[in-house]
């Protein structure tokens, strides 16, 4: 019996080959599983084809550089590291570095972003224009450019550790220094790096090694603490929210959620003797403290301010695809621009904005190897850089590095999309 499409319906008489091309039950199937052959027959040509390139020039894929001793420095690490260290644990360095990079640049992108997007919509001529300036010019120039100048000023125009120094003879004369700390005597820039306190414990829990990874003990209580903190705290509000509509009366809850979920982090950090260490002159330079680059911070600064000009017009397309009467609405029943933008309009963009903000996440993690221009030595600069041009394994150091992009890009996917999915609107 013939579709109107022309395909053939399978007889009752039994399964024949042809109904694998001209069935529409079968037809999806053949063309997937032919589809995939072909691609595992290229994918095995290729890899092939490599192996045999490089047995010609008396080479092999071989991963066992990734033990042998890298024999160079780098100046910000999380981890311990020295340059007797294994080229692995430095590619975890700069892996790590990358991450350090790419979490707080999406948070700042993401703040700067919302406030401007917000802005340029203000009925504020001024505020408006200065804003429409700030995403054109961040947009229209290349981020390269933005990261070499954000690191030339905060190395040039930063006085060197020297001009901190106050000597006897200055105190007895009442000379002040050429420069001095910020935040009460806590906060150092100089131009090698920003010297900030240090969180310590006196009374810590001990540090152990997993796969070659120092594990820090107190860290892993202190984020098992806030995990439970937050945990609780969802709780708690989902019983209020039970009382208000119960009672029609929602009880104060801002103190109480405070309290749940920092308290109990305090309470164990108070236990553990938790403290402050500031930086201080010492020498030629600060000591104690924690010497923040200023490769990082110029990275940080342009990443950020980079995405969040195309987050800004992301947002602002969001906001204006919510129908006016909807503010109109939220005036009639009384409620303050402010709050209509953040209870009303904000919520329902939400699902307009959040897909194309997935892919500004993942244009800020792979722009962080820009890094490598002003010495900040992430993945792309560890692995990617001075492991590779040390070892000479090209194939290895560049497949492994996109296999890590790889993974990294869809996690961040994977989260963005079960946010997605959980704010998105529901149909009833």
């Amino acid at each position: 019996m013939a579709f109107a499409n022309g395909a053939v319906e399978s007889s009752k008489d039994g399964f024949r080959l042809s109904m694998l091309i001209y069935d529409t039950r079968f037809r999806s199937v053949t063309i997937q599983v032919v589809v995939l052959a072909l691609v595992l027959l290229f994918i095995s040509w290729l890899t092939g084809n490599v192996v045999s390139n490089l047995a010609a020039k008396g080479k092999d894929i071989n991963f066992g550089f990734l033990w042998v001793r890298a024999g160079y420095d780098i100046e910000q690490t999380l981890i311990p590291y020295t340059n007797d260290s294994s080229h692995g644990r430095a590619a975890i360095i700069g892996l790590l570095n990358t991450l350090v990079i790419a979490f707080f640049g999406c948070i700042f992108a993401t703040v700067i972003g919302v406030l401007v997007g917000v802005l340029r919509l203000s009925k504020n001529w001024l505020v408006s224009r200065l804003m429409t300036v700030y995403v054109e010019a961040f947009r229209n120039v290349p981020l390269l450019l933005w990261i070499i100048l954000v690191f030339v000023v905060t190395t040039e125009i930063r006085p060197a550790p020297n001009d901190f120094r106050v000597t006897p003879e200055m105190q007895e004369q009442g000379i002040e220094p050429k420069a001095s700390m910020w935040l009460n005597d806590s906060v150092a820039m100089t131009n090698r790096g920003t010297n900030i306190p240090a969180p310590r414990l006196e009374r810590g829990l001990p540090t152990i090694d997993i796969a070659t990874v120092p594990v820090n003990l107190s860290a892993v209580l202190v984020i098992a603490v806030l995990l439970v903190s937050i945990w609780a705290n969802r709780r708690f509000l989902g019983h209020v929210t039970r009382v208000q509509e119960e009672t029609g009366v929602r009880p104060a809850t801002w103190w109480k959620s405070l309290l749940i979920l920092f308290g109990p982090a305090v309470i164990v950090l108070a236990v553990m003797g938790f403290h402050l260490e500031y930086p201080t002159l010492q020498g030629f330079n600060f000591r104690g403290g924690i010497q923040v680059m200023h490769s990082f911070t110029a990275l940080l600064i342009a990443l950020s301010l980079y995405t969040g000009a195309f987050i800004a017009e992301i947002v602002r397309s969001g906001i204006m695809a919510i129908s006016r009467g909807q503010s109109e609405a939220a005036a009639a029943l009384g409620l303050r621009p402010g709050r209509t933008m953040k209870l009303v309009i904000l919520p329902q963009a939400l699902r307009v904005i959040i897909p194309p903000l997935i892919s500004q996440f993942l244009n800020l993690t792979k722009n962080t190897s820009l890094g490598i221009a002003v010495s900040y030595l992430d993945l792309r600069g560890t692995l990617g850089g001075i492991t590779l041009n040390q070892t000479g394994r090209e194939l290895e150091a560049m497949l492994l590095m996109m296999l890590i992009y790889l993974t990294i890009s869809l996690i961040i996917s994977a989260l963005m999309n079960a946010f997605n999915a959980a704010v998105k609107l529901k149909e009833r």
